[in-house]
């Protein structure tokens, strides 16, 4: 039996990515890279992104909180926000609207002149449990190719096109952080998910360095797939096709951790009214493994995947991968 830390790489971004973190930081004999998307240029971090020059923090700031040891005063701080300016002429001056991690991200980015060393400061601050790593450390764009070819930049653009996604992409060549490619060499486990297909985890994998590390790589892969349809760019797509899109993309899966709680009907009836949908499974072979287990939380009348569940569930992968 190999006793050595098994080597974990998260890939993602957004609140899907932070929940998973916040699982499995807690499990021994693991080390965790965290691979974040920096491809986002809505509300307060595109505003910091346009006006500074520098990459996307907001997916950033949230893996910082969730990786964190412990509850802390300046973690709370890290999740305020100021509130917004009544004047929409004014939304783009002083701190109005934006997150307090954000300008803090961004004040040290200012002061010691490097992403990732803002990065690695406030991790030794918040007593960080893994190692937070931007996709790149560039100013990148997304763009994203419609099914009918019609091209749209902008990440937060993207899901507002009532038009279903094909592919998402750079036009100018995107360079991959040197130590994300080395997570991913090193890697005994890669964890795809959950969240934005299109808009947090693909952002990452088509960045061609970090393709090409993954198809390089021994890990195994593991796909925690959505429960839900993502209005405007999931939209009644199912397990495979998420995993198809994950796979056109770059990512490599050995194995789809499915959800198969049943979902209240009051909760289904609330989320069909805003377009989203249950994500099913509609074949009964694949080229990768598809394992049923209880994920989800329906605090709130939400669908949101639980920490300590999904926590259960990768513990029992990795003893496996450890035999």
């Amino acid at each position: 039996m190999n006793n050595s830390p098994l080597k974990v790489v998260v890939i993602g971004g957004g609140h899907g990515q932070s929940v998973i973190l916040r699982g499995i930081k807690f499990i021994q004999d693991i080390q965790i890279s965290a691979i974040v998307t920096v491809a986002d240029d809505g509300g307060s971090t595109g505003r910091l992104r346009r006006q500074f020059h520098i990459p996307a923090m907001g997916d950033i700031r949230a893996v910082l909180i969730a990786l964190a040891e412990s509850e802390t005063l300046l973690k709370n701080l890290m999740e305020y926000r100021f509130e917004e300016e009544a004047d929409p002429q004014q939304a783009d001056q002083g701190v109005m609207g934006h997150n307090l991690g954000n300008l803090i991200l961004t004040a040290l980015t200012q002061s010691c002149g490097s992403f990732l060393e803002s990065i690695g400061i406030l991790s030794k601050v918040l007593n960080v449990r893994g190692d937070i790593i931007p996709a790149t450390t560039q100013v990148i764009t997304l763009f994203a190719r419609m099914a009918d070819g019609t091209i749209v930049r902008g990440e937060s653009n993207i899901p507002n096109m009532n038009n279903r996604i094909d592919t998402v992409f750079y036009q100018e060549p995107v360079k991959a952080s040197e130590k994300a490619v080395h997570a991913i060499q090193e890697a005994d486990l890669i964890v795809y998910g959950i969240g934005s297909i299109f808009t947090s985890i693909l952002p990452n994998l088509i960045i061609p360095e970090i393709a090409e590390a993954i198809h390089q790589s021994h890990a195994y892969g593991v796909y925690l797939c959505n429960a839900m349809s993502q209005p405007g760019e999931t939209d009644d797509f199912t397990m495979e096709d998420h995993v198809d899109a994950l796979i056109r993309h770059g990512a490599k899966i050995n194995e789809v951790l499915f959800a198969q709680d049943s979902i209240p009907e009051t909760i289904l009836t609330r989320y069909a009214a805003e377009g989203g949908r249950p994500v099913s499974r509609v074949q009964d072979q694949h080229a990768y493994r598809v394992t049923p287990v209880s994920l989800l939380d329906f605090s709130d009348e939400l669908v949101r995947h639980d920490a300590d569940k999904i926590r259960r569930s990768l513990q029992q992968l990795l003893a496996k991968l450890k035999e």
